[in-house]
């Protein structure tokens, strides 16, 4: 059975700092691209980042650009996000996913095999 399990959302002040995870399972994690996407309160989704097979090529959105680091751990089937100097506008839910390798536009919420059902991440002071 297919899993993605987001963890380590919660309340930050603005300005602070916070990690989610995603632990992957049922599939061949390290065969797959990543992603973080989010979806504000009442707005549609947001592609946030994403990671090659092998963690050596990232993309991130021009809004968490230099905030945000993507990054896995395939010996642990494990997705992060590092979420620095986050801003009020950074409060959504955060999904994780996964793309098959085929594809060429890693930068896209389209084309996703698996997604998690989300971590909340709070800015507010």
């Amino acid at each position: 059975q297919v899993q993605l399990v987001e963890s380590g959302g919660g309340l930050v002040q603005p300005g602070g700092s916070l990690r989610v995870s995603c632990a992957a399972s049922g599939f061949t994690f390290s065969s797959y691209y990543m992603s973080w996407v989010r979806q504000a309160p009442g707005k549609g989704l947001e592609w946030v980042s994403a990671i090659n097979t092998g963690g050596g090529s990232t993309y991130y959105a021009d809004s968490v650009k230099g905030r945000f680091t993507i990054s896995r751990d395939n010996a642990k089937n494990t997705l992060y996000l590092q979420m620095n100097s986050l801003k009020p506008e950074d409060t959504a839910l955060y999904y994780c996913g996964a793309k098959p390798s085929y594809y060429t536009d890693l930068s896209s919420v389209g084309g996703m095999d698996y997604w998690g059902k989300g971590t909340l991440v709070t800015v507010s002071s």
